[in-house]
């Protein structure tokens, strides 16, 4: 088995197309299914089957592309430790984040780190769970801050802290000025929302289910939660969102969390990286510097302290 076939391989898993791989690899196509053919042999099994179209993956083919994958990931690693070493520099550090993540564990992680080493440089990257994690595992990302539901194949998680969402709604709404709501009283309501794929819709939607209520009906959808929030504050629509993130809005808003009896949204956070990845200087100390901003907000929680306000973008 040769490097350059299992290379080959990809490009065309990549194109799903003969000719357009070799076009890509600059070769002529009788050359490239010489190499595919090889590949074949020495693995003694099918990895593409044509189709009118082009060729697709069998499953063979399907499982050595993962590996490829993964070992494109490893190289990556080995080619910036040698050059982290080579260049006595401390590394390059590119992070994910989940855009539910609190702004703050982050921004100040970040700012620890960058006063610590100001050597380094950081290539921050927002996104959903499944972009990010996407990233991490094609070797994109180093490593990512999220929320973490379940776990992930190959990777080490460790737990930041925990939170909760809350149904919050305007300090002038007439469920605000109540002692006791119930699911049935928010499920008549109407709702703003990022979207129907972030995690706090289902556990919500799971709630209304399971005391066989219709799913919540949203009248405003926007990714941007400061909106979000503006559009609760004047109306009477509720919104949901983590505790931590409703307090600090209510600075700028007049907003108010409703104790909805009967309903628990728990949200789990944590730092995912690749296990038995390398791990740049950088990075590592970055694990050092938001474990250590989780561990204040913790604290900042349990002695009721109050949280700065936040001003820009966060989502659910």
């Amino acid at each position: 088995m040769e490097l350059r076939d299992i290379e080959y391989f990809a490009v065309i898993a990549e194109h799903a197309h003969l000719g357009r791989a070799a076009e890509a690899l600059d070769l002529s196509t009788a050359a490239l299914s010489k190499c595919l053919r090889r590949l074949e042999t020495s693995l003694n099994a099918k990895l593409v089957t044509r189709t009118p179209r082009g060729v697709a993956l069998t499953i063979e083919g399907d499982a050595l592309l993962a590996r490829i994958q993964r070992l494109r990931s490893s190289l990556a690693d080995v080619a910036r430790e040698v050059g982290d070493l080579s260049n006595g520099r401390v590394g390059h550090l590119r992070i994910g984040a989940h855009a539910g993540v609190l702004r703050d564990l982050v921004a100040r992680a970040c700012s620890a780190l960058v006063n610590e080493a100001p050597k380094v440089t950081l290539d921050l990257t927002i996104g959903s769970n499944d972009d990010i994690e996407a990233g991490l595992e094609k070797g994109e990302l180093d490593l990512i801050v999220n929320s973490i539901p379940s776990p992930l194949e190959n990777t080490i998680q460790e737990l930041l802290y925990e939170d909760e969402f809350v149904v919050y709604c305007s300090a002038d709404h007439r469920l605000a000025r109540r002692e006791r709501v119930t699911v049935p009283d928010i499920a008549q309501e109407h709702w703003a929302m990022w979207s129907r794929s972030v995690p706090s819709w289902h556990y919500l939607s799971r709630a209304f289910a399971d005391r066989g209520l219709p799913e919540p009906r949203i009248a405003v959808t926007t990714s941007s939660v400061p909106l979000r929030h503006a559009i609760v504050a004047h109306s009477e629509l509720l919104g949901l969102n983590l505790r931590r993130v409703v307090q600090q809005a209510a600075s700028d808003h007049r907003l108010a969390e409703l104790p909805v009896e009967g309903i628990e949204l728990p949200l789990r956070t944590g730092i995912t990286y690749r296990k038995g990845a390398y791990l740049a200087p950088a990075a590592r100390r970055f694990i050092a510097a938001i474990k250590e901003t989780a561990r204040a907000i913790r604290l900042d929680r349990v002695s009721g302290a109050a949280p700065a306000p936040e001003r820009g973008d966060s989502r659910d």
